[in-house]
């Protein structure tokens, strides 16, 4: 065995940063505490080596804030503040309760219309095994709150033990709106009701905005289309309004952070100027990943990563090396092997896509597969690690 060989490959790892504050220079700040913690754990920075760090620094950093009276005030400007229907919104505290406690102070009525038996992101209402065991079709039937309680009565969520028809319904009530709450699954539904809508959904919020246009209604939002500008000096997102928000206070949002492209940038160069190193370096939010116990795809955010530099852009062209083993080298073993398919990686084409050879390899883009490893390595609680440093994502076999 040849002692130099490195035994190691991806390595991921949580760099630990003082509390970030409106204000703060996360161009100087980042690059410091990645050498700083080189420097302290005895390791080196590389050459493609990519720097991470979460959306929450950036907007904290940006003091990109709003409050409640800042999402009220421009629900009411664009939507007249009369009987607005907001559909399909996630069933989340932190991600959708103070965002409707804005819509409700600006409007005189909610329709509040929730997508059954679970919200967009995968949240239930109600299971698929409660579903069954009644005659309804989620598809097509529209029910009233009166007959969801009838049907299901309360059911909290599974991990929050929240009953959020309950709680959404108190949400608007204490901000002084009317409140009807109905359940269904075509977006038209709610033109039964008004013809002015919010529609709340990620994902799928451009379809949802043009059946509901082509359906007839008047004035249709997106959260994309609110708090595109400063409100009276508040914060802001010219490209995503309210989606990718969280709570900071029972009063007020953190939004998604606003022109990234050119703190990754500064921070490459950085690191290029103190080491002569060039990493990669993003911004990462959720990332993009189903729990399969609790059915929820972790993706709130509009995007896995607002910003990241150039190197990151575009999917992993990779061989699968157990294909290799099982078909083209099936009959060679040790050294043998492992040459074989030494040379079959040096040797590939820049683009494998469709190639039997790539089977079962995934199919993503490298700005999500890696944020969301850095969504996996530095949590969403107290290890106090919003920065995340990987070594070794871009080599392979022959390294």
């Amino acid at each position: 065995m040849d002692k130099k060989e490195r035994r190691v490959g991806t390595v991921s790892m949580g760099i630990r940063c003082p509390i970030i504050r409106k204000g703060d220079d996360l161009a100087q700040l980042v690059p410091k505490a990645v050498l700083e913690a080189a420097e302290f754990d005895g390791f080196e920075l590389r050459d493609r080596d990519v720097i991470a760090m979460t959306e929450s620094i950036v907007a904290r950093a940006q003091g990109n804030y709003a409050t409640v009276d800042d999402i009220a005030e421009d629900v009411r400007r664009k939507t007249g503040g009369e009987t607005v229907g907001v559909i399909f919104p996630i069933l989340s505290r932190n991600r959708f309760a103070v965002c409707l406690r804005g819509m409700a102070k600006g409007a005189k009525k909610i329709v509040l219309m929730l997508s059954y038996p679970s919200d967009e992101v995968g949240n239930e209402l109600v299971s698929l095994d409660m579903i069954d065991a009644t005659d309804v079709n989620p598809y097509s039937d529209v029910l009233t709150l009166e007959r969801y309680r009838e049907l299901f009565g309360v059911v909290r969520h599974e991990f929050t033990g929240i009953d959020y028809v309950g709680y959404y319904e108190e949400i608007i009530k204490e901000c002084g709106a009317e409140c009807e709450i109905i359940f269904a699954n075509r977006p038209k539904t709610i033109l039964d009701y008004t013809d002015v809508v919010i529609t709340c959904d990620v994902h799928t919020r451009a379809r949802t905005k043009r059946i509901l246009r082509d359906g007839g209604a008047r004035i249709v939002l997106g959260l994309d289309d609110i708090l595109t500008e400063s409100i009276n000096g508040s914060g802001h997102n010219e490209n995503y309004g309210l989606l990718g928000s969280n709570k900071a206070t029972e009063d007020s949002v953190k939004l998604f952070p606003r022109s990234c492209q050119p703190i990754v940038e500064e921070i490459q160069k950085k690191i290029a100027d103190a080491t002569g190193k060039h990493v990669e370096v993003m911004v990462y939010g959720d990332g993009a990943f189903k729990d399969p116990k609790g059915k929820i795809w972790e993706l709130a955010d509009p995007v896995v990563s607002p910003a990241f530099t150039e190197g990151l852009i575009g999917t992993p062209n990779e061989l699968k090396l157990k294909y290799l083993a099982d078909n083209d080298f099936k009959d060679l073993k040790g050294d043998e092997l492992k040459e074989a398919i030494s040379a079959s990686i040096k040797e590939k084409d820049n683009s494998l896509k469709g190639k039997m050879s790539s089977e079962g390899t995934t199919p993503r883009q490298l700005a999500d597969l890696i944020g969301s490893l850095c969504d996996l390595t530095s949590g969403s609680g107290d290890k106090g690690t919003p920065v995340v440093l990987i070594q070794g994502y871009f080599d392979n076999f022959t390294n």
